[in-house]
């Protein structure tokens, strides 16, 4: 059961009934999340925003779901996990690449290193090391990128957040944390120093 309620689509008038119908046009259906966030139309309208915008960046929209599963699965928000596995899914990453992004690696080189960086964003609450952007730059990400990725990874963030506080009841075939991407901690020492804690 949701802590915060969400919003019936078919009940609501006005800027929320506006945004949501949008949603629905979209994907076919208003996900549980965008019902949530519907609680305060300002703040669903700047989440499709955000992620509007950064729908035409210069990251791919398989990229840009392989952050997600990847930022879903550090974060262990199983509501997002199971969301951007069926979403990852429709923009055509197979199985296998779904199961790399949620460790934070892919077959491609260059999208490895786009995943390693979001991942060391995460741990490292946007403090990461020299090293880590040195691998960045060896990977011949431009600064363009890397403002994409930290924006991805933080619109992520945002979504994980609130499905962990309103505990978003699940409306796609479910994925858990853990599970299959063999991340039981969030961290470890060589990447964030706390010895895996």
């Amino acid at each position: 059961m949701n802590r915060i309620s969400q919003i019936d689509p078919t009940l609501v008038t006005g800027k929320a009934s506006h945004l949501l119908e949008g949603v629905r046009s979209k994907l076919g259906m208003v996900p549980n999340l965008f019902r949530v966030l519907a609680n305060s139309p300002d703040a669903l309208d700047g989440y499709l925003k955000l992620s509007g915008a950064l729908s035409t960046g210069i990251l791919d929209n398989k990229v840009r779901e392989q952050i997600a599963l990847a930022v879903a699965e550090i974060n262990k928000c199983d509501y997002c996990l199971s969301a951007h596995t069926a979403l990852g899914g429709l923009v055509g990453l197979s199985d296998d690449d779904i199961l790399k992004a949620r460790r934070s690696s892919s077959s491609d080189l260059r999208t490895d290193a786009i995943l390693k960086l979001a991942r060391a964003i995460v741990i490292q609450r946007g403090e990461i090391s020299n090293t880590d952007f040195e691998s960045a730059r060896a990977a011949s990400l431009s600064d363009a990128e890397i403002v994409e990725i930290v924006l991805n990874v933080t619109v992520n963030i945002l979504t994980n957040y609130i499905n962990h506080v309103a505990q978003t009841v699940i409306d796609f075939p479910e994925v858990s944390a853990g599970v299959d991407g063999n991340n039981s901690s969030p961290c470890d020492s060589v990447t964030c120093g706390c010895g895996g804690a």
